[in-house]
């Protein structure tokens, strides 16, 4: 057995059993995100697996994938051989030179980038790779780290860190409420809505409640406060910029980054997401198809503004609209 006071180790992963403890600046993150920066490579199926199955310790009990870690813990971390788990080696020479491609500023705190519609954030679930996965690929001698999430069929902007430091401000600034007063990070997106919106900004002020249907896929429902489904508060805001075809393209605000949030608020308000195959309108999906070339869903992640440092050091970061859906507007004029 391997005892470590750091979070990395010069023993591979399946060389045996590891008792490593937690660092100061890995403090107050998750066991599973934890487990994944030890071991590389190994797909966030196989850490859940083993810490269900109990592999995995902390302070010699059993823990689940979502406890946040405090400094001086002790993780046992299993051997785990990353052939049987499914490891495919490398992410597709196409993946990494368009990975490559898309980050659209560095610099020594942070890596953001466009992200491609159809990428994952991260690998699972039948996906060998996804946004993470590929950029660690690329540079192995990096901590990187997810600040956020987008959808896989959404593209834009998304941030990663490079520092612990960077990512434990930016979770907090993502905590936080504008409707206290609190900057937080300000989130804007371009969406194609389907028919005419009313013009001026609508606010859409719905809860809502992320289900599961069979098979395991989550579908996202407005839900009343009186339902008892246990809704979480989301805010939303719409504006049109254009008229295009009939419908409407829009600039997106929101205040919360609940799953599939825009997608969910466009529907409730009668004006799906272009595009949109699983809260969108069918008929209206086809006819953009095969009169404009829309071929997946028309919204993107345009633009980020937040503050590092309590405040001294602001950010605006973008990511310019798809080359694909500049080409639907066009289309559409």
């Amino acid at each position: 057995m391997t005892r470590s006071d750091s979070k990395t180790t010069d023993r591979p992963a399946g060389a045996g059993v590891r008792l490593v403890r937690v660092p100061e600046d890995r403090a107050g993150q998750r066991l599973d995100n934890f487990l994944l920066g030890e071991l590389k490579g190994a797909p966030r199926s196989l850490i859940y697996k083993v810490v269900r199955s109990g592999q995995v310790r902390v302070n010699g009990g059993r823990a689940k994938a979502e406890r946040r870690l405090e400094t001086g813990d002790e993780i046992r971390i299993p051997p785990v051989r990353l052939s049987e788990a499914g490891d495919k080696g490398r992410p597709a020479p196409g993946l990494l030179e368009a990975m490559a491609a898309s980050i659209v500023f560095e610099d020594a705190r942070l890596l953001a980038i466009s992200k491609p519609s159809g990428v994952a954030s991260h690998g699972g679930s039948g996906i060998g790779f996804g946004v993470i996965e590929t950029l660690r690929a690329l540079r192995p001698d990096e901590t990187l780290e997810l600040v956020h999430r987008l959808d896989r069929d959404t593209s834009g902007l998304m941030v990663v860190a490079k520092k612990r430091s960077a990512l434990l401000e930016l979770q907090a600034l993502m905590r936080e409420d504008p409707a206290d007063g609190k900057p937080g990070i300000s989130k804007r997106y371009l969406a194609l809505l389907v028919g005419r919106m009313p013009d001026g900004v609508m606010s859409v002020d719905a809860p809502l409640h992320v289900g599961l249907r069979q098979g395991g896929e989550r579908h996202v429902q407005v839900v009343s406060d009186r339902s008892g489904a246990g809704g979480k508060p989301s805010l939303s805001h719409f504006r049109v910029l254009e008229r295009r075809g009939g419908h409407s393209y829009c600039e997106v605000r929101i205040e919360t980054g609940r799953t599939h949030q825009i997608r969910v608020h466009a529907q409730h308000i009668g004006h799906p997401v272009a595009g949109d195959d699983k809260y969108g309108e069918p008929e209206v999906n086809r006819r953009l198809r095969e009169q404009a070339g829309l071929r997946r869903l028309f919204l993107h992640a345009a633009s980020l503004e937040f503050a590092l440092d309590a405040g001294r050091t602001p950010y605006v970061l973008n990511a310019p609209l798809a080359p694909e859906l500049m080409d639907v507007l066009d289309r559409l004029a």
